[in-house]
């Protein structure tokens, strides 16, 4: 078995910089394409990855790449690579596909062909005599993804995506997936040491993954990985994996962080997701609605994803929404604001105009990230 791999981590438009950046920081050189970072390491980079990367939508390990414009020779170039290197002779392999622009535009068909030609080659590999292959093993999802007829073979590491940190008990209507959460914490100049407010907290994500960012506590130390059952990383490396998840955690760390929500059962649902994440003690939660908001401390940072009115009856409601919240947090000049929305109108409402916007996707819809930056604290003479 090799021992460096080409990995992808797949990141939402918009996000990649972020992952990218995430990715060199824990060690690793890479590189920024649309929707990936694609960077090299050893088995252990498969578990860091998975556990640490707090933007990235999943990790995949790269088998192989070459350019295909016949059936015939999608079905060579796949059999003539190592899969016996990576599946065992149990493995469940289910394969899916895409394919963007390329002259082998039937997704199912290439996906039969590519699942065919790892069968022939596993039963070669490992000397199979039966017709079909048993499959009751290790779960290795493949995916032929064609663009251009260039074909990349990729094995996903992640198995549930790694937005699902594993302390949802529950959620609203609309829930701020986790990584889009982590990113809109991380685009913003908050420190541990300072106060952190969402005033439409909702289930309570953007606190929960504030929180996990405050104490440097890994997203993905409460859930499972599916390569933790592949034989060529083996326990052994997840432990060490994990050991340092909690090496480098700061649980000392103190945090005043704070949600709050108009709709008093999604505080109690916040309130469950944070216990769920350990960090129930460390956030506040409670029910008031963004124009009462009102605070005496300073230089701190208030993120918000608040209704987008995005269907034309709830529209109104929204806008007035806005302008109470623009009055009330007028006086905070000291904190600094970021608002998502879609609305395109925000700012006017709001009472003023961004010092930043940035473009983001919340799932399918367009978004602007609206920043106001705060005064800064005077230096220390």
């Amino acid at each position: 078995m090799k021992n460096k791999f080409k990995l992808i981590a797949t990141a939402a438009m918009g996000l990649e910089s972020l992952v990218a950046k995430e990715v060199k920081d824990l060690g690793y050189d890479c590189t920024v394409d649309n929707g990936k970072v694609i960077f090299y390491g050893d088995a252990l980079a498969i578990c860091r990855a998975n556990l640490w990367l707090r933007t990235a939508d999943r990790i995949k390990v790269v088998v192989g790449e070459f350019k295909a414009t016949t059936f015939d020779q999608l079905f060579e170039q796949t059999k003539a690579l190592p899969w016996g290197d990576y599946l065992p002779e149990d493995a469940e392999f289910p394969v899916i596909g895409k394919s963007v622009k390329s002259q082998l535009s039937s997704v199912p068909d290439c996906q039969a062909i590519v699942k065919k030609a790892v069968v022939n080659k596993i039963k070669q590999h490992y000397n199979i005599q039966s017709d079909w292959l048993d499959e009751k093993g290790a779960v290795y999802k493949i995916e032929v993804a064609i663009l251009k007829d260039n074909v990349q073979l990729t094995i996903d590491a992640s198995g549930i995506g790694l937005h699902k940190r594993g302390y949802r008990a529950d959620q609203g209507e609309a829930p701020l997936k986790e990584t889009l959460a982590a990113a809109l914490v991380m685009l913003t100049n908050w420190t541990p040491d300072k106060p952190f407010a969402d005033p439409f907290c909702g289930s309570g994500t953007i606190a929960i993954e504030a929180a996990l960012i405050g104490q440097n506590i890994a997203p993905g130390f409460n859930r499972d990985f599916v390569s933790e059952d592949w034989h060529w990383i083996g326990d052994a490396l997840w432990e060490r994996a994990r050991q340092e998840v909690e090496e480098k955690a700061n649980y000392d760390q103190p945090l005043d962080i704070s949600g709050y929500d108009i709709d008093h059962r999604m505080i109690s649902i916040a309130k469950e997701n944070a216990f769920e994440a350990g960090l129930g003690e460390l956030i506040s939660f409670k029910q008031m609605q963004v124009s009462d908001f009102t605070t005496k401390k300073e230089y701190g940072v208030i993120v918000g994803n608040p209704p987008y009115g995005e269907r034309l009856g709830e529209r109104p409601e929204v806008e007035k929404m806005y302008r109470g919240m623009g009055k009330a947090l007028k006086e905070l000049d000291t904190w600094s604001i970021y608002i998502l929305t879609s609305h395109e109108g925000f700012e006017s409402f709001f009472g003023r105009k961004a010092t930043k916007k940035r473009k983001l996707f919340n799932g399918f819809i367009k978004t602007d990230y609206y920043q106001y930056w705060g005064k800064r604290p005077p230096r220390n003479i």
